[in-house]
């Protein structure tokens, strides 16, 4: 039974050019932290991602949320999160401050995390074998599949998994083989055109075979200098992407875009602003859609599904720290997975929570195993740190979510 509820607000300023874009120069990496205590010793820690301020109202609306989940038992509370979830997330009251973005949505993403991994842990598995292990059924009842009705019904969901079940054993085996990972960090935007060709080089040598480069400069001549540095750094066989991180209008987005594709870039992303879906399917009909991935600051499930409808958006960005935790994820990644779209998570998480999520994706939805996303910067603050061996992400044994923080 859970007993008792806690926060923290816990900030990592990292300095140093480390995390900067086009848009956020100076971020401190910080987690509103919702602490889930129960009866038997066993703590569930749910993260949501922010860049510094407001990091506190965020851990406050985590505590009028989880104020609910005192006195239950955790397997009850799963047993039916997905109308617990959306109970939370309408709240007639607390819901006018979104709905279904923001802080309160942000709030909603610590609370269902923390949730998911204290199951986890009661259950004295990690969370990819848990999600694994769980019938079909029992993920839908996890999932508020409400507003996706035009496009996924539970039994749509349902369908998905079942599907996927008999060849499950086939894809198996990344348990073993681990789940390759892509390098944002050799390119962050304040890093100078010598630190980014010598990073590369440095994650070439390390096992990578993707790496990104953050683009959106005032003068689109030092993007375009930038990539090239880095694919040449790179060689013709590795996989490079820019993300422009919703800094250019659509005119600016078009133009700099096409002046990009002769450096083959694997995707543009966030070429623009977030909510504006019509300019990505302008984007994507001129650059083609497979070059567009964004998700990153899309807040919820219906805009998701929206750009699906749109037929925009070329990979799947969603981040389970950004959007309403697991279980939005998961029902975002069940629409991908019915569109044929391929799911790469942004990880605000540093890749502690999506090393699990992805390893799902794969077994359990059968979405291709591309890449995750790897940031460094705060491994070193994480009681279980992720492990990545050769550019390649190695299966986490430890039972929860990976996300307590020392």
């Amino acid at each position: 039974m859970i007993t008792r509820i806690a926060t923290r607000d816990a900030r990592y300023p990292i300095g140093s050019g480390h995390g900067s874009d086009a848009i956020h120069r100076d971020p401190i990496y910080s987690y509103a932290t919702l602490l889930l205590h129960d009866d038997s010793g066993l703590t569930g820690t749910g993260l949501a991602f922010t860049l510094g301020e407001g990091n506190d109202l965020v851990c406050r609306a985590a505590e009028f949320y989880a104020a609910r989940l005192v006195g239950r038992d955790i397997e009850e509370v799963m047993a039916d999160f997905g109308n617990l979830q959306r109970a939370m997330a309408d709240e007639q009251q607390f819901r006018w401050l979104g709905p279904h973005k923001g802080v309160v949505q942000l709030a909603l993403a610590s609370v269902t995390n923390a949730c998911w991994d204290l199951w986890a842990k009661k259950r004295g598995v990690p969370l990819w074998k848990l999600l694994i292990d769980l019938k079909p059924a029992e993920v839908v009842a996890t999932l508020d599949l409400s507003y996706l009705e035009d496009y996924l019904m539970p039994a749509d969901a349902l369908s998905i998994l079942e599907a996927a079940e008999p060849t499950r054993e086939s894809r198996s085996g990344v348990l073993k083989s681990g789940y390759t990972g892509y390098d944002t960090s050799v390119g962050w935007f304040n890093y100078s055109d010598e630190q980014v060709r010598e990073n590369t080089r440095k994650a070439v040598a390390a096992g990578f075979t993707a790496m990104k480069l953050k683009v959106g400069s005032k003068e689109a001549e030092r993007d375009i200098r930038r990539a090239n540095i880095v694919r040449e750094a790179a060689g013709d066989e590795v996989r490079v992407m820019v993300d422009a991180n919703q800094q250019w209008t659509l005119p600016q987005a078009l133009d700099i875009c096409r002046k990009l594709l002769p450096m083959d870039p694997f995707w543009i992303e966030e070429p623009t602003h977030p909510d504006d879906i019509l300019a990505h399917k302008t984007l994507a009909d001129v650059i083609g859609r497979h070059r567009v991935a964004t998700g990153e600051h899309v807040p919820n499930r219906v805009i998701f599904k929206n750009y699906l409808q749109m037929e925009c958006m070329g990979f799947c960005q969603v981040d389970a720290v950004r959007v309403a935790g697991v279980s939005e994820f998961l029902a975002i990644s069940l629409m991908a997975r019915k569109a044929g779209i391929p799911v790469v998570p942004h990880v605000g998480d540093m890749g502690q929570l999506h090393q699990h999520l992805v390893l799902f994706n794969h077994i359990g939805l059968g979405h291709e195993a591309l890449f995750l996303e790897h940031i460094p910067h705060l491994r070193g603050h994480f009681v279980h740190p992720v492990r990545v061996e050769g550019g390649v992400y190695q299966t986490p044994q430890e039972p929860g979510a990976s996300c307590d923080l020392l």
